[in-house]
């Protein structure tokens, strides 16, 4: 592991830029690279020491011009989750570790004219219950449509939401997606036979997977109604397609310690393909929210005999070209971080945002409020991007370790917040593990990179309890052994007869 330089006391080197809301860092060891961390003071007190490490690596890239932190940052792979890295079109690389595994993870966001006091407790638990009906949750949840054919798949991650929607009747207008596809080239082939499995994802249109991914019934403010919100990604394909490009790049850069800090050259013979990937991946990820959309407003008009209209989908795990206005032509990788356009930003020219910009989908914890914000102009300043959430501040195993689910389940009951159907709250997501939104949401509006425009509170909050799927396939194992076992000695009785 290389020696830092100044990695014992880096905190102290962050000069406070006031001003313009953020620390401007400059060490020894990050390259004489401009790095941005749009922290308050408590959010850098409370960082922890070894991002500083992730925070260099991510000033090491090949071509990299900008280096930005966003608010709820913490540690990753390679990078930190919540960083912003811009690296040069015309010298610069396309860096895998600020892009991460779930390619194209983002969000969704919908709003109804129901008021929210209709949201009883038993309505929070039948909405739940109707969601679960359609929608499968878990790291190893499947379709409830079954399995979609090769070619079938490989129309929706070419064409994305472009042909998703070409001829389908929707709740929803075209342009409230981010992006309606991004490019691919007829000449990039799915890696399906890879070792990391993209095939997965052939099954997994529609579904939500596990981790920090959920659906969240929310009382919007100062709408005063019910609102839905969505995080999930790429599923299994996106992390086969990253695994089996990580691959590649070790394959080309053999004296990389770190696997995590995998990159590709203009010049190389993956970059293109690892730009397909990466386009393939977030076509998938938007279908798989809208899809997730349309079942998730079946059910709310089940329970409350009222519409979900779509405010926005947007992805918060991409690279992509665009121009930026004192860099030139760039890359711009947004890992847990979302991109923040305003009012007139050349890329929204001719869509309904122009006037406006794009709204930015935020979520807290699932007993923390949730934002959507618009974004500012002062958003140059960090690349135009903001965090993509709280952020973690307590591991999955140590929450585990540390906390009651006796106690976090009464929390959350005298909250009034219904978690999943069985109100057992996964530990390892319970609002102790992130850090509080207003903090967090707090840096972005004092720097002026965006504003508040809803703030949303838990109703109830769908969420795969992976240590109880565990459980749960442990007990259908061993109920399933018990019930061979006693087949087995039924039949020697028998036998013995």
């Amino acid at each position: 592991m290389t020696q830092l330089l100044d990695e014992a006391h880096w905190k102290q080197l962050a000069r406070d830029n006031a001003r313009d809301g953020y620390y401007a860092l400059e060490t020894r060891d990050t390259a004489a690279v401009p790095v941005r961390l749009f922290l308050t003071p408590a959010l850098l007190n409370e960082c922890e020491p070894t991002l500083y490490r992730q925070i260099v690596n991510a000033t090491h890239f090949p071509g990299v011009k900008q280096v930005c932190i966003t608010p709820d940052v913490h540690y990753g792979y390679g990078v930190p989750v919540g960083s912003v890295l811009v690296t040069s079109r015309d010298e610069g690389c396309v860096a895998m570790g600020p892009v991460g595994f779930d390619i194209g993870c983002g969000m969704m966001s919908a709003r109804s004219e129901v008021p929210a006091e209709r949201a009883t407790f038993e309505r929070r638990l039948a909405f739940n219950r109707e969601v679960e009906k359609r929608v499968s949750l878990g790291a190893g949840g499947t379709s409830l449509a079954g399995a979609l054919s090769r070619r079938a798949f490989e129309e929706i991650v070419r064409g994305g939401a472009e042909h998703y929607l070409r001829g389908k009747q929707t709740a929803f207008s075209h342009d409230r997606a981010e992006r309606q596809r991004l490019p691919v080239r007829d000449t990039w082939d799915v890696p399906w036979d890879a070792a990391g499995r993209p095939d997965r994802g052939r099954e997994q249109l529609g579904t939500l997977g596990g981790g920090n991914h959920f659906i969240e019934l929310q009382r919007g403010e100062p709408s005063g109604t019910l609102f839905v919100q969505v995080h999930t990604g790429s599923r299994g394909f996106g992390h086969g397609l990253a695994t089996h490009y990580f691959e590649r790049a070790r394959e080309e850069l053999p004296a990389l310690r770190d696997i995590d800090l995998g990159y590709f050259r203009p010049e190389s013979k993956y970059f293109l393909d690892y730009l397909d990937a990466v386009s393939a991946g977030a076509n998938f990820a938007i279908v798989n929210r809208l899809m997730i959309f349309e079942h998730v407003a079946e059910a709310f008009y089940k329970v409350f005999r009222a519409e979900l209209s779509l405010v926005y989908e947007i992805s918060h795990n991409l690279v992509q070209a665009e121009e930026h206005p004192e860099l030139g032509p760039v890359w711009t990788h947004r890992k847990g971080a979302t991109r923040a356009f305003p009012a007139g930003h050349p890329a929204l020219r001719g869509t309904c945002f122009e006037r406006e910009g794009h709204p930015v989908l935020i979520p807290g914890s699932n007993r923390d409020k949730s934002f959507i914000l618009r974004p500012e102009p002062g958003a140059l300043k960090s690349a135009y991007s903001v965090n993509h959430g709280a952020g973690r501040r307590l591991s999955r195993g140590e929450a585990s370790r540390t906390l009651s689910q006796e106690k976090v389940n009464e929390q959350y009951r005298h909250d009034g917040i219904v978690v999943n159907t069985d109100l057992e709250v996964p530990l390892d997501e319970s609002g102790a593990c992130y850090k509080p939104s207003d903090e967090v949401i707090n840096a972005v509006v004092s720097a002026g990179l965006a504003r508040i425009e809803e703030t949303l509170y838990p109703l109830a909050s769908l969420k795969a309890n992976e240590a109880l799927q565990r459980k749960a396939v442990y007990r259908e194992h061993e109920a399933d052994k018990k019930a061979r076992d006693k087949a087995r000695e039924a039949e020697r009785r028998q036998k013995r007869r």
